[in-house]
C-alpha cells in the first residue's frame, strides 16, 4: 500500500471491519506497555486480479464477503472475507491498482507465505464444488480428512474435514495429487 494512502487508511481502519471488532485495552507495566488482551483479526494476501480471486474466495471456497473499499486516492482496493458464522478469522484481499502507464505489480512465492487453513463439515463436498467452478485439487482429500487447493494468484489453502476424518471415497481415494500445494 503507498505510503501516501496508509495515514488516510488508518484514519478510517474503523470503516473497512465489520461492527464486531472493538478496541483493546492497554495498561502501563515496569519496563513499557502491556497490552491487556490481543486477538487474530486477518490474514492480508495481495492478490494480481481482484475479480479472479473472488470468484475463488467467494464464489467456489464460499467464504463471505463482509466488506468491499475501492481506494481512487491510494489506487488499490481491499476486500475482507471469512467462513460463514465466523467473521473472527478474516482474509484481507489488496490489490494494487495497474499504474497509470498500465504496469501491474507482479507477486511470486505464494508457497513461503504457508497457507489459508478452513474447516469444512464434509470435505468431499467442499472439493466437489471447488470442481465445479474450475478449481484444481493439488492434494485429494484421500484420507477423508485434508485436501489443498490454490487460488489464483498460487496461494495455498488447506481444507480438513471438522471432526472425524470421512471414510475414504471414490473419486478421491484413488485421485492422485496435482502440481505442488
Amino acid at each position: 500500500m503507498p505510503d501516501s494512502s496508509l495515514q488516510a487508511w488508518l484514519a478510517d481502519e474503523a470503516a473497512l471491519r465489520p461492527r464486531h471488532h472493538h478496541r483493546l485495552g492497554v495498561r502501563a507495566a515496569a519496563g513499557g506497555v502491556k497490552i491487556e488482551a490481543m486477538r487474530y483479526l486477518h490474514t492480508m494476501v495481495r492478490v494480481t486480479d481482484i475479480e479472479a480471486s473472488l470468484r475463488f474466495y467467494r464464489d467456489a471456497l464460499g467464504l463471505e464477503l463482509l466488506s468491499r473499499r475501492d481506494n481512487e486516492g491510494g489506487r488499490f482496493t481491499l476486500v475482507f472475507l471469512a467462513a460463514p458464522g465466523d467473521h473472527s478469522a478474516q482474509v484481507e484481499l489488496t490489490y494494487n491498482w495497474p499504474a497509470p502507464d498500465g504496469s501491474r505489480e507482479t507477486y511470486t512465492g505464494g508457497r513461503n507465505f504457508g497457507h489459508l487453513a478452513y474447516a469444512v463439515d464434509d470435505i468431499y463436498a467442499a472439493c466437489r464444488r471447488l470442481q465445479e467452478h474450475g478449481v484444481t485439487i493439488n492434494r485429494p482429500p484421500r484420507d477423508g480428512r485434508m485436501a489443498f487447493v490454490r487460488s489464483p494468484d498460487g496461494i495455498s489453502v488447506e481444507l480438513l474435514q471438522a471432526g472425524a476424518a470421512l471414510a475414504p471415497a471414490e473419486p478421491w481415494a484413488s485421485m492422485p495429487n496435482t502440481g505442488a500445494w
